[in-house]
Formats: structure tokens, sequence, C-alpha cells
């Protein structure tokens, strides 16, 4: 059991460690992060009821087991709890916020789901690839999702921000959704799917973490950071 929990841990962990070092400047309080951590751990139950009345309830697809019923449900209570409990608090004060937040969430969620999983699918042998396909796709959805919230705490233009509350719902929906599909289809064909779309998924949340980061330091943000920087020289 020790084991298992420590597998499932671990790669939920070291994610949310490198996108929470990243916001070198002003880290967000721990406890925050925490929280936001351990309430996304405890969305899986819900999800998990909604999920199960429903594909008992109504037949279902395999295009709408993937949008509807993991990508829609999963993505909008993450977004939910991060709309009510961080969009709206103080410490969310910088667009990178939001991505530290969201990934938190998501990680969380991810984690319990691979807890889970290993639990009752062999243990530590699928750790490894868990680590490198759900549960690293479930904190890159979150790096994506937070980008939009960040955006939309922060606009240029303030008659945006709805706009950006939007996709930050949307866009995982359809990237998760997209994810589950490409599981969905049979053989082995699936993997030269999954590759490129891991690259590209990959690439997006590193270059949406780059951009959110140099936006938290521009100067409507970052002349206080500026001024220590100058002292310490």
């Amino acid at each position: 059991m020790l084991t298992t929990l420590g597998a499932a841990l671990a790669p939920g962990i070291a994610l949310m460690s490198y996108f929470y070092l990243k916001d070198k400047y002003e880290t967000e309080p721990l406890h925050m992060v925490i929280k936001s951590f351990i309430l996304g751990m405890l969305i899986v139950f819900p999800v998990m009821l909604f999920q199960y009345v429903l594909q008992e309830e109504v037949p279902i697809g395999h295009f709408l087991r993937s949008f509807l019923l993991v990508g829609f449900f999963e993505e909008f209570f993450k977004w939910l709890i991060i709309f009510y409990t961080a969009f709206r608090h103080i410490e969310f004060d910088e667009p990178y916020d939001g991505i530290v937040y969201t990934t938190a969430v998501s990680l969380g969620f991810a984690t319990t789901e691979n807890f889970f999983y290993l639990w009752s699918h062999g243990g530590v042998s699928t750790a490894f690839f868990r680590a490198i396909l759900p549960v690293s796709s479930h904190g890159l959805f979150g790096v994506i999702m937070g980008y939009y919230f960040g955006r939309a705490k922060f606009p240029l233009d303030p008659s945006k921000t709805k706009v950006y509350l939007f996709i930050s719902l949307l866009l995982p929906i359809f990237l998760h959704g997209t994810y589950d599909f490409i599981l969905s289809i049979g053989g082995n064909s699936w993997i030269w799917l999954m590759i490129p779309f891991m690259i590209l998924l990959w690439a997006t949340a590193l270059d949406r973490s780059t951009e959110a980061l140099k936006r938290s330091m521009t100067p409507s943000f970052g002349k206080q950071y500026n001024h220590e920087d100058s002292l310490k020289g």
C-alpha cells in the first residue's frame, strides 16, 4: 500500500514542484498551493459519481465518452474549484499565479486517480506509463487553463475577461477529450497519434507558462522586483 501511494504521489508532486518553483520572484503561499492540491484530490469522488451514473443510464460511444464524460466533467469541476477558491483570492496577484493554482488542482486530481488505478491494476508496474501520460497530461491541461485564468484576471482589455474565462474552460475540455479519444483507438495506432499530441501539449504548456511568467514581470507587476534586483547589484 505504501509503495503504491508513493508511486501515485511522486509524479504529481514532482511536476507541481517544477511549475511552483518556476515562479522565482514571488512564489505563492505554500498553504494555498497545498489546499488547491487537496481540493483537486477530493473532487475526483463527485466526478466519478457523475460519470458512473451517466454511463449507467445513457448509452455513450467513444466520442461522447471522451469529450463529455471525461473531458467536460473533469475539467469543469477543476475550473469550478479554481474560479471560486483561487481566482478571486487576494494571493492571485499576477498572471503566473493562475498556472500555479490550476496545476495544483489538476495534479491533485491526477494523483487520486493515479492511486486508484495503480491499486486496482497491477501496482507500481504501470507507474512509469501513468506518470508520462495521464498524470503529466492532467498537469499540462492545468497549465493551459491557468494561463487563461491569468489573462482573465489581468486582461489588457477588461472587456475580454469573460472571453478568457470561457477559453480557460473550453480549451482544456477539448484537449482532454482529444487525449482520451486517442487512447480509445484500438490496436497500436493510438501510439502514433499520442506521441505528436503529447509533444505539442508539452510545447504549448511550456510556452504559455514562460509567457505568463514574462507578463508577471512587466512594469505593472514587476516594479518591486526590479527595484530589489537593483539594490542587490
